[in-house]
């Protein structure tokens, strides 16, 4: 069987990390997500957290533009973001794996193993989940979920060419309405048919 390497990009409350999980599991592979962080810490050696905060927070002007001028006046997001692209790149070559968000889709956009996929759901969904299974204790939980969405497009944008969930963006995306399972293994049938 051939390698393959999932990329699972998701909106905010669609369940996509359980779904990448489960992926991972039925496939016997490996999965990245958190663990990504550990290894960029050992690689630049910023702090976790540190790392964490420089993912949140919000790139100004153009990754491309700051790829042009000096490297020495990278931002701390860049930074970590080159550092991230590294170490995603490191582990498509190194084995099959599944890797949660991060632009991962993107890096590894040659990459001819790779199955691009987005998570998606309904909005009630979405929030019901962001209550219960993450206890979001927050006023207004649309407009939560509202804003982590935004948060991870302003990401993807700075720092990819396509455009955050923009179905032409991915190989499969997949509504998580049908449920965890169903949809993790629409995914597994698609990758084990580009491992044949």
């Amino acid at each position: 069987m051939k390698r393959i390497v999932i990329t699972i990009g998701r909106e905010y409350g669609s369940g996509g990390r359980l779904i990448a999980q489960k992926v991972a599991q039925e496939l016997g592979i490996h999965f990245y997500d958190k663990q990504l962080i550990s290894d960029v810490a050992r690689q630049t050696g910023f702090t976790e957290s540190f790392i964490r905060d420089a993912e949140h927070k919000r790139p100004t002007n153009s990754f491309l533009y700051d790829l042009y001028t000096s490297v020495q006046t990278q931002s701390v997001p860049n930074q970590v973001f080159i550092a991230q692209a590294q170490v995603i790149k490191q582990a498509a070559q190194r084995e099959s794996c599944v890797i949660v968000g991060r632009c991962a889709d993107y890096i590894l956009r040659d990459n001819p193993d790779c199955l691009r996929v987005f998570v998606h759901a309904p909005m009630d969904e979405r929030v019901r989940r962001a209550r219960e299974e993450y206890g979001v204790d927050q006023p207004n939980l649309e407009s939560f979920v509202t804003r982590q969405d935004k948060a991870r497009a302003s990401y993807y944008n700075y720092f990819a060419t396509g455009k955050w969930g923009e179905r032409s963006t991915y190989d499969l995306c997949v509504n998580s309405r049908i449920g965890i399972d169903a949809a993790a293994a629409v995914i597994v049938a698609a990758a084990r048919k580009m491992m044949e």
